[in-house]
């Protein structure tokens, strides 16, 4: 154990030492059952006597705080002792924008009873074997350039795959030149404002929408402005002047669920060009697609360079990973990378080459399979018993993704919390807008079993007639 000593104050070396190691045994920095460093190791460190720092040790055994065992050291008593507060002093404070960004949730521990919470993939179908294997394999081969400094871009085989896989499965034609390896969307939009927008400059949110790119650029000192969505996608015409950035979800729109026309899209498109703006584009579960024909993304009907094109691994495999990426037009690819380089330097280097032999074995594709007709299925439960709402909501058509959206007419706050209380978790309409907030609710069934769909719903049934709603 390291263990600091200031043997620098008007105090003798003895009272310096067992006041230190009092005081970090009362705040908790030394717990019980830990051993201190032998007395001649500890006074070899801080160049004193030997018989200063066993001074110091029995006076601390003979109050309690440490017991020594014959043959194996000194140490801290296993007694329940009373932590010290630690001092509330005032210190610097961060940036106002700060002020203005909510804490990030806690972890449900222990986990809802039924988790229709959106965004969140079944982790218990997690192939664990496959990647159990695949991580082996590449610690055995002793791979020491997965043990260093990594390509900012991104694994070069990752890139590959990446730029292969949205190929065919979304037409989205890009080289793995293209192709910045990131932690994910909040990444990516945070890269996106630091190479393309100053401080004051004017950026534009899908109103309902995902709120992190939105705090994210707030927190650079973006203005965000706040942008109506209706049927046909984002409403264009309600785009502020001299708006920089938009940031979209046109395939799967977060949190409605409505896919952006084709002449919506083309008309994004081409005030982009005219407004000299770049669109963000996060098609963040689209490879779970259960009825109609895709629509193009934004990126395949762009001819000009405008779109940033964003992708998760967190909605196919597991959150856990962070890894995401973005295809970015040539131009901006070299500032990107300087600025991934400057923020954290690169993704971890195993995680990158796990998944890259992963994705070129065949297996994340067949993953994706697996998964579409879980999540079928499950799309199809919620869709028909949600008819047992019909007298206070009304789900909107979706036919892609991890999450379906139902309208009300009144506000669902209170019914999310009661439910929250009897271990339904789910999200109100309201928690995603901006400006007019919509009544409703937002169902996920990624993290919810099959068969805990119906009783799941059951039970917020219950709590709507009881009142709650």
């Amino acid at each position: 154990m390291e263990i600091h000593i200031d043997l620098t104050g008007p105090r003798g070396h003895r009272d310096a030492i067992y006041r230190q190691l009092r005081a970090a045994i009362l705040a908790g920095r030394i717990r019980p059952g830990e051993a201190l460093p032998p007395t001649r190791e500890l006074a070899q460190r801080l160049a004193v006597s030997r018989t200063t720092v066993s001074a110091a040790y029995d006076r601390l055994t003979a109050e309690g705080f440490l017991a020594g065992r014959v043959g194996a050291g000194t140490f801290v008593t296993a007694s329940p002792v009373s932590a010290e507060p630690v001092p509330d002093v005032p210190g610097v404070r961060p940036l106002p924008e700060w002020d203005a960004v909510p804490p990030p949730p806690a972890p449900f521990a222990p986990a809802p009873e039924f988790d229709f919470r959106p965004g969140v993939p079944d982790l218990s179908r997690f192939p664990f074997d496959t990647w159990r294997r695949l991580v082996t394999q590449r610690l055995r081969a002793g791979q020491a350039d997965l043990m260093t400094y990594g390509d900012p871009q991104g694994h070069p085989a990752l890139r590959e795959e990446i730029a292969r896989h949205v190929g065919v499965s979304r037409d989205v034609r890009a080289s793995a030149a293209q192709v910045v390896v990131t932690a994910g969307a909040q990444q990516t939009t945070d890269l996106v404002a630091r190479v393309l927008l100053r401080p004051g400059d004017l950026a534009a949110v899908e109103d309902p929408g995902y709120p992190p790119p939105r705090l994210v650029l707030g927190a650079r000192g973006v203005r965000v402005a706040p942008v109506p969505v209706d049927a046909a996608g984002i409403v264009v015409g309600a785009i502020p002047a001299g708006t920089r950035l938009v940031y979209v979800t046109p395939s799967h729109q977060y949190p409605l669920g409505l896919a952006m026309s084709l002449d919506r899209r083309l008309e994004l498109l081409d005030w982009a060009e005219r407004t000299d703006a770049v669109l963000v584009e996060d098609d963040y579960d689209t490879e779970f697609r259960y009825t109609g024909r895709p629509l193009e993304p934004l990126h395949s009907l762009d001819s000009r360079g405008r779109v940033v094109y964003v992708g998760s691994f967190s909605k196919v495999l597991s959150p856990a990973l962070r890894l995401g990426f973005l295809i970015a037009p040539p131009s901006l690819v070299p500032a990107l990378v300087k600025a991934r380089y400057l923020t954290d330097w690169h993704a971890p280097n195993v995680e990158q080459a796990v998944l890259a032999a992963f994705m070129a074995e065949g297996g994340f594709a067949r993953h994706v399979r697996r998964m579409r007709k879980v999540y079928r299925a499950r799309h199809e439960i919620l869709s028909r018993s949600l008819a047992s709402f019909a007298d206070f909501l009304t789900p909107l058509p979706s036919s892609a993704g991890l999450h379906l959206s139902a309208v009300a007419a009144a506000d669902c706050g209170p019914l999310v919390r009661a439910a929250r209380r009897r271990g339904v978790r789910l999200y109100s309409l309201g928690d995603f807008g901006v400006g007019v907030r919509r009544h409703g609710l937002v169902f996920g069934y990624g993290a919810v079993a099959t068969e805990r769909i119906e009783p799941g719903l059951a039970r917020l049934r219950a709590l709507a007639d009881e009142g709650a709603a």
